[in-house]
């Protein structure tokens, strides 16, 4: 079973150079590659596959003398990256890949293999670059596969190891209506349960609204190109690096609450890219952030082989009374409770909809088991 483990870099002065240098090349090794791409189709018809592209870098290299600096792997992983790019463009109509941009928040490389973790020193050996050191916070076992040095718009460094534990992946656990639990995401509350329980939405973009408009008004005021436009761009990345980060910590822990919890979870489907499409509630979804949550989910049930169910985006979760199956079409957005017209049941509008959502999900008609 693979499992990726990341862990903060602490280089000196002269690795992130180093780093940074290697970032540069490889950005600069696919942006040529996506050329090549790119003018092989309008001239010949026809793509140019990646090996035809690697055997064309040590050519590339002799034009380029500062190429000769970057780790030879690490370039020829950029050629396979775009390639699966196109895969995705092509098979799961993704968007046509971009070129890379330097003001990119994020920049990083891969090394395939040849780098060395030494959990005792905590120091991690990279090709080019030496012994880093590390804060390697936990430990593993296992084939280490690729790696991914990462650098942040805030000036931290990361590296992302692939580890293969040698472990099959388990068997999916039975599960029975008693032990499958509904759950229904919102705005108002970040979730709630089919068994009536809320768990609060911490809406930390919103709480940091404040600080966010301050400091980019005083962004838009500093002279470009200048150093305090600079540490000004630095200080507005901090606070959204720190929203990101509250928000996948909390995640992490109500993800893993409810997969040890339960055996089966259900989940409405959501066309998340068309919602955010309403100019009054796009700021509030992208703060939820479900896409994230529900496919922190997936693998977490993956690990622990328990089910995810999800069933379709137009089944009326919200407009049906759970208990006499009554269909109420008059339920609006703004209506959080009802009282159901012909089995007299009070409703709470979200609870009722988690529970619904569990029972569609159990039907084997609509039962998609991931």
């Amino acid at each position: 079973m693979l499992k990726a483990y990341k862990f903060r870099l602490n280089p000196t002065a002269e690795q992130k150079t180093s780093i940074n240098n290697q970032i540069g090349c490889c950005r600069f090794v696919y942006n040529w590659a996506l050329e090549q791409k790119i003018k092989s189709y309008e001239q010949e018809g026809k793509s140019i596959s990646r090996y035809d592209l690697n055997k064309m870098i040590p050519d590339l290299k002799k034009e380029h003398e500062w190429l000769k600096e970057a780790n030879s792997q690490s370039l020829q992983a950029v050629t396979k990256n775009l390639e699966t790019a196109f895969t995705k463009f092509f098979r799961e109509k993704t968007g046509f890949p971009n070129f890379k941009s330097k003001k990119n928040p994020v920049q990083s490389f891969q090394i395939p293999q040849h780098y060395i973790v030494d959990f005792e020193k905590n120091i991690i050996k990279l090709p080019k670059m030496g012994e880093i050191k590390a804060v390697l916070h936990r430990t593993f076992e296992g084939k280490t596969k690729t790696a991914t040095v990462s650098k942040t718009s805030t000036g931290k460094y990361f590296i992302s190891i692939l580890v293969d534990d040698g472990k099959e992946v388990p068997e999916k656990q039975k599960f029975t209506e008693q032990n499958t639990i509904g759950v229904d995401v919102g705005i108002k509350d970040f979730a709630v349960l089919s068994n009536g329980e809320k768990i609060d939405n911490p809406k930390y973009l919103k709480k940091s609204l404040k600080r966010l408009k301050v400091v980019s008004k005083q962004l838009s005021r500093k002279k470009k190109g200048s150093k305090n436009r600079e540490k000004a761009k630095k200080r507005l990345a901090k606070i959204h690096e720190k929203v990101t980060n509250q928000r996948k910590d909390f995640q992490h822990k109500v993800s893993l609450k409810l997969i040890s919890e339960n055996q089966a979870i259900a989940f409405e489907t959501l066309k998340v890219k068309n919602m955010v499409k309403n100019h009054c509630l796009a700021q509030a979804i992208s703060d939820a952030s479900w896409s994230s949550f529900i496919e922190k989910m997936e693998y977490k049930a993956e690990w622990y082989g328990k089910t995810i169910l999800r069933i379709g985006q137009f089944e009326p979760s919200t407009k049906l009374c759970n208990v006499c199956g009554y269909h109420n079409k008059d339920i609006t957005l703004k209506i959080r409770e009802w009282v159901c017209p012909e089995c007299k049941t009070f409703h709470d509008r979200d609870i009722n909809a988690a529970i619904n959502i569990k029972k569609f999900a159990l039907q084997d008609q609509n039962l998609i088991v991931i």
